[in-house]
């Protein structure tokens, strides 16, 4: 599986902006994860949100809350991560990430248990 990441930049404070991933390589089946990170400059990879298809059920970290939407276009094998009100502390590089089966509710989240990643896009929040 290869995931490819696009859709960063440079926006101002209260901007929006969307992030897609693309899959290609081996389809990833209906109880395939998907997840967002983030990676600020010198703090550790953090979780953004995650999802599977099967569960129907989408999880964010808290700080993202209400402003940040994941959705994916089936048909063109691609995950967004729609991104609104955005803050300097959104500012990191975002990458997106794969797994073939899914884990149990919030620990999506985390960052072990994925096995496929794309290489980073850089997202800069600033005025």
């Amino acid at each position: 599986v290869q995931l490819q990441a696009s859709g960063g930049g440079l926006v101002q404070p209260g901007g929006s902006l969307r992030l897609s991933c693309a899959t290609s390589g081996s389809s990833l089946g209906y109880s395939s994860l998907i997840a967002w990170f983030r990676q600020a400059r010198g703090k550790e990879r953090e979780g953004v949100s995650c999802f599977t298809r099967s569960a129907g059920s989408t999880f964010y970290t808290d700080s993202v809350r209400g402003r940040f939407t994941t959705s994916r276009d089936n048909a063109k094998n691609t995950v967004y991560l729609q991104m609104n009100s955005l803050k300097p502390e959104d500012t990191a590089v975002y990458f997106c990430a794969a797994r073939s089966v899914r884990v149990p509710g919030r620990s999506c989240l985390n960052s072990v248990f994925y096995d496929y990643w794309g290489q980073g896009t850089q997202v800069t929040v600033s005025s």
